[in-house]
């Protein structure tokens, strides 16, 4: 009688692997920007054609790989981020599992080139099929281009199964922006069918923020900023009047990994309530850095669901960070004052006032009016320069004794 549980083949092996973590191209996209940030690059650019179906290439200048890690990194489980099972309790890289590449490798057409540069050439590989179909030296620049053609050829059922060039384009984009908004400090691009898409220069958050959503949000992000012993949250949310109908500028990112999580977005929306109405979404941009020990980020294949030593902490903890910045906002408005130009540049102000002019201006009538009055009088004791909504600041005690 014969058996009746087999081995899967290698290649059937890898296929079942890839369904869990290149679901589409956005996924492919995700797996490969990270990889090209955990090298170190400090500039990385993705290259689409027709919605990542036919082409998706990311070029970084990384620390690229020499001739053996460059074959070794295709086979599945194969990775430099671990060594031994304590350090998936300490995971700091964006990609740990070794299944990326491998699982690309089973459902695309992969070309690779990679240099490091102490090394004179680089590297190029063919794979198709989980097969290496050429490998030879090659001139490249120092770093890796790593481009995936033709996806899921050869599983046509998985492919009939993509959305609109347009659908699947957008999914690329929040994949894109995820990855960007995490890592201000690197310069990005993204192009599609040869048109530029994105073209991010390096800089700060808040100026990422702008460059992925929009110049409308300059003026409408407040900053958070707390620090604790058991972890830190800083980021941006959006002023009460830049929240939307719909859910979308939402992101939260647990040690530079963005992360899904319905719990901690409950803690936002409480700190939000009564400042918004109930069908809005406030804009969120938060950055929490705690531990890795506290965190672990095993549980999902796409890394974008983690789970929390002690999630409640970690609610309360948010929400009073949202609610301080709300507060700070709200109850303590700044003063602006607009300056006409022209009076800037008049003789009273732009003039030194000298004990001449303090004595003659004393000696005015007017002066002398105003100070005998009982206005003048209350106006010079200082004793009742008190208010219940704000207190004068040095500055404006500096102009009244000028002044008076």
């Amino acid at each position: 009688m014969a058996d009746t549980i087999q081995l899967l083949p290698d290649h059937i092996a890898n296929q079942i692997a890839a369904g869990e973590v290149i679901q589409r191209p956005a996924s492919a996209v995700k797996e490969l920007l990270e990889n090209a940030v955990d090298a170190g690059a400090t500039e990385i650019r993705l290259l689409v054609k027709e919605a990542g179906k036919s082409l998706i290439q990311v070029i970084d200048n990384g620390k690229g790989m020499n001739e053996t890690d460059a074959r070794l990194c295709f086979e599945r489980h194969a990775t430099s981020k671990i060594r031994q099972i304590d350090d998936l309790f300490h995971i700091n890289t964006m990609g740990f599992r070794g299944e990326a590449l491998a699982s690309i490798a089973a459902v695309a057409q992969v070309e690779l080139k990679t240099r490091r540069s102490q090394d004179e050439l680089g590297t190029y590989l063919e794979m198709e099929n989980s097969m290496v179909v050429r490998q030879e030296p090659c001139a490249t620049a120092t770093g890796t281009s790593i481009a995936m053609k033709n996806l899921f050829f050869n599983v046509p059922a998985r492919r009939n199964f993509l959305k609109s060039n347009a659908a699947e384009m957008r999914h690329i984009i929040d994949e894109f922006t995820r990855v960007a908004m995490a890592f201000p400090h690197i310069f990005f691009s993204l192009s599609h069918n040869d048109q530029q898409v994105f073209h991010l220069d390096k800089g700060s958050l808040k100026q990422r923020i702008v460059q992925l959503l929009g110049n409308s949000y300059l003026s409408r992000l407040v900053p958070v900023q707390e620090q604790t012993d058991y972890l830190n949250i800083q980021g941006f949310i959006g002023k009460p009047d830049a929240a939307k109908k719909t859910r979308g500028d939402q992101y939260f990112f647990v040690n530079n990994r963005f992360i899904r999580s319905a719990y901690l977005n409950h803690a936002v929306m409480q700190a939000f309530q009564d400042l918004i109405p109930a069908d809005s979404f406030p804009l969120y941009v938060l950055f929490i850095d705690l531990n890795p020990e506290q965190i672990d980020v095993n549980v999902h294949p796409t890394k974008q669901e983690i789970k929390f030593e002690d999630e409640k902490i970690v609610y309360a903890f948010v929400q009073a960070a949202v609610k301080h910045a709300l507060a700070q906002f709200s109850i303590t408005p700044t003063l602006e004052f607009d300056i006409d130009a022209g009076i800037q540049q008049s003789d009273a102000v732009a003039k030194p006032f000298t004990d001449e002019h303090r004595q003659a201006a004393s000696s005015s009538e007017l002066y002398q009016a105003f100070s005998k009055s009982r206005e003048g009088r209350l106006f010079r004791d200082r004793r009742i320069w008190r208010f219940s909504r704000w207190s004068c600041t040095r500055q404006s005690d500096a102009i009244l004794e000028r002044f008076f």
